[in-house]
């Protein structure tokens, strides 16, 4: 059986899901296959305030209000320190942004973003894979589905967008995808029943711990439910003798802020791991086709980024499609080159941050904010998302990448250690994978 569509979205994540509406709303015939089946559990749980607007655009930030916890900020606390937890409100952001977010479960999350996909007219299929994608002389694609039946069906699409997430189709079955030399992590994760939130208003924020082999992170959700998890270098994780509980509840109690949180804590799910393996491709784009969120490329979950890029790569990408649908050409080179650019100053941005997460410097100057300047506004921003366009937010990153220089020559033997430490984990990784 063969089907026609104007775009094909593979992955019906956050990313393809908000792409796949989006076309559909522009008038755009739209196919999308998910090779899982909605509600699937996933971590990736906190929103940032720039994903608000996108919510609006498709129709469903009164839904996520709903199945929402609001998050006004976020905390960090050093382990073992005695200090308290170092609150960032989103309030502070500069520019016109909101000031709060939300915490979700993913299951609810995703599955809302597919349901509302369907309701602007995608013909959106669950328990579907995609096997092949051939572009053919004609400058159409043909991609081979089969269901959870086996039953193959062939489609023919003017346009296709790689959305498959961490499965990376397009680019792993055409050796685009490399391992990132300067970054690896593994994640051990679950959620718990009972663990102390936040007083006040500040119940939903979320709350990173730093501790020496990596960082915590508390996501209050709905129903008394906290998502926990522990970031860690791969070669702390290698150490692990038992099980995955005894390993993160392990973790846990050797921080003496999060132990006290985790005291009536009961586990409401499986613990799990994964290798948050940092990888990119070399191609975003090509003739009649694009990659977004993951799909292009994972850098860690620090800042709560995944899902915000994701929705965010989707929506850049809508102007990449529609140049391409209506005839391509210079106009096509062109949509290609503003959206690359644009979303790669936004990877960039969380990256800097990101891969320097877990340093001496990173840590003394996120505990001891100093807002001359206006500097911590400016880090504020950021974990709102505001990387992309605002001028006044990227100098203030700017000045702040110079003082983070400052401290770390100011500690430079610890520094030293661990940049020798991260790059010695990172050839543990690539060559244990290799």
């Amino acid at each position: 059986m063969s089907n026609s569509t104007d775009v094909f979205v593979i992955g019906g994540g956050p990313a393809g899901s908000t792409f796949a509406n989006l076309a559909a709303r522009r008038g755009f015939s739209v196919a999308m296959c998910e090779k899982d089946e909605h509600p699937r559990f996933h971590i990736g749980e906190s929103l940032l305030p720039m994903n608000l607007p996108i919510l609006e655009q498709l129709g469903v930030l009164d839904r996520v209000e709903r199945i929402g916890v609001p998050k006004l900020g976020a905390d960090f606390t050093m382990s073992n320190s005695g200090d308290e937890a170092l609150t960032y409100l989103f309030d502070r952001s500069l520019g016109d942004n909101p000031d709060h977010a939300f915490e979700v479960r993913r299951s609810e999350f995703d599955q809302l973003l597919f349901e509302a996909s369907r309701e602007a007219g995608v013909d959106a299929r669950e328990r579907t894979r995609v096997s092949d994608v051939t572009r053919l002389d004609d400058g159409t694609h043909r991609i081979t589905t089969i269901d959870s039946d086996g039953v193959e069906q062939s489609w023919s699409a003017r346009f296709v967008v790689d959305a498959s997430g961490r499965d990376t189709f397009m680019s792993a079955s055409r050796g685009w995808k490399s391992r990132n030399p300067k970054h690896a992590s593994a994640a051990v994760y679950a959620h718990f029943r009972g663990v102390e939130r936040r007083p006040g208003e500040n119940e939903g924020n979320i709350s990173i711990y730093w501790f020496e082999q990596g960082w915590i992170w508390m996501i209050p959700l709905r129903d008394d439910v906290m998502s926990v998890g522990a970031v860690c270098y791969p070669d702390y994780v290698r150490t692990r003798r038992g099980s995955l509980e005894t390993f993160l509840l392990s973790t846990l109690n050797g921080i003496d802020e999060a132990r006290e949180r985790m005291l009536t804590a009961e586990l409401a799910s499986e613990v799990q791991a994964t290798g948050n393996y940092s990888y990119l491709s070399s191609r975003m784009s090509g003739p009649g086709f694009l990659m977004i969120g993951d799909a292009y490329t994972f850098i860690d979950p620090v800042f709560s980024s995944g899902v915000y890029l994701a929705m965010t790569s989707a929506a850049s990408g809508i102007d990449v499609a529609e140049a391409w649908l209506s005839g391509g050409g210079l106009r096509y080179k062109l949509a290609c080159r503003r959206h690359e650019r644009y979303m790669r100053r936004g990877i960039s941005a969380f990256s800097w941050f990101i891969y320097r997460f877990s340093t001496p410097a990173m840590r003394f100057l996120m505990s001891n904010p100093h807002n001359r300047l206006g500097i911590v506004d400016g880090v504020v921003s950021m974990l709102a998302g505001d990387v992309f366009n605002n001028g006044s937010v990227r100098r203030r990153l700017s000045l702040f990448k110079a003082i983070y220089a400052v401290a770390w020559l100011g500690s430079f033997r610890d520094s030293l250690a661990a940049r020798r430490r991260k790059r010695e984990s990172v050839q543990q990784s690539a060559h244990g994978a290799a």
